[in-house]
């Protein structure tokens, strides 16, 4: 059996109070989701909202770096992952 681990640190808590508040629904609701997207609006805004309060000095652009080595799973849901961040 492999088991691999990745680190959340405060980012955990960050996630699971946004999960709390049902921030991504709030968002979803008022701001419709593009259908060329693979994450909505919400997630991006809270994947925003995560970066900033990571205590990353690496510019936005560079967001889908920072989350590779993030449990994305507990940060978001299964299918999100760091490539879903990169702007196009």
């Amino acid at each position: 059996m492999q088991v691999n681990s990745k680190r959340i640190d405060h980012l955990g808590i960050i996630a699971g109070v946004v999960k709390d508040l049902k921030i991504v629904e709030l968002i979803n609701r008022r701001i419709p989701q593009d259908p060329r997207e693979e994450i909505s609006v919400g997630e991006a805004i809270v994947g925003m909202i995560i970066n900033g309060l990571g205590f990353s000095d690496r510019p936005m652009s560079l967001t889908p770096q920072f989350f590779q080595s993030k449990a994305m799973g507990r940060l978001f849901r299964e299918e999100v992952t760091g490539d879903h961040f990169k702007s196009s």
